[in-house]
């Protein structure tokens, strides 16, 4: 539980990038992640995850969260059980417990919704992110987040922020576990062409940076 007044929630918005900058992936530890979704179902979730960092492991649209597990081993150095209720207006209930790293790679090897990731972090403006490029069949979906101690107001958008996916539950990491992106993904880029892009009005100002 966090000591912030808000128990434990997270605050965070989340956006589509479709070229991250390069800069920004040369980043020199980022972090792998593989997650299994034990249950994953309107917006409720149970999570086990474990990471590893600097290990530069490339993840194509053929990556198997399960081939990750056997090559990286023993070199993962943190698991987590997470439990997650539904997203509410960029709010989300999250309480987390550390487990044993051996413990909580067999469960993730005998079953549930697999995904794997490269994390890379960045310091931007005033707010620190996260940008996600996944693997998989969620290649090629990279998304970027900016998480805070409290709601998420008057936040400065890098340009390299497609659209926001804050509340569009199909990018939340439980809802790509159980329908990926690879299935979908001519479907959202129709939808992001008709309607253009689109940040919403719930926090405050909107300060969007320019491309170029």
């Amino acid at each position: 539980m966090s000591d912030t007044g808000y128990g434990d929630f997270e605050f965070e918005r989340r956006f589509f990038v479709r070229t991250p900058p390069m800069e920004l992936l040369s980043e020199p530890d980022p972090v792998l992640i593989v997650q299994s979704y034990l249950l994953a179902q309107d917006g409720y979730a149970l999570r086990l995850r474990v990471q590893a960092s600097g290990l530069r492991l490339p993840l194509g649209p053929d990556a198997d969260p399960l081939d990750v597990l056997e090559e990286v081993g023993d070199r993962f150095e943190f698991c987590a059980v997470t439990l997650k209720g539904p997203m509410n207006v960029g709010t989300r209930y999250e309480a987390e417990r550390e487990v044993d790293v051996t413990v909580g790679t067999e469960m993730i090897r005998r079953g549930g919704h697999r995904i794997v990731k490269n994390r890379y972090s960045v310091w931007l403006g005033a707010d620190g992110w996260v940008v996600d490029v996944f693997g998989g069949p969620n290649a090629p979906l990279v998304i970027a987040e900016c998480e805070r101690s409290g709601p998420v107001t008057d936040l400065q958008i890098p340009a390299f922020c497609e659209s926001e996916v804050t509340d569009d539950a199909r990018f939340a990491n439980d809802g790509l576990a159980r329908v990926p992106y690879r299935g979908w993904a001519g479907e959202y880029e129709a939808e992001l062409r008709e309607r253009g892009p689109r940040f919403l009005t719930d926090f405050g100002r909107n300060d969007l940076q320019r491309r170029g």
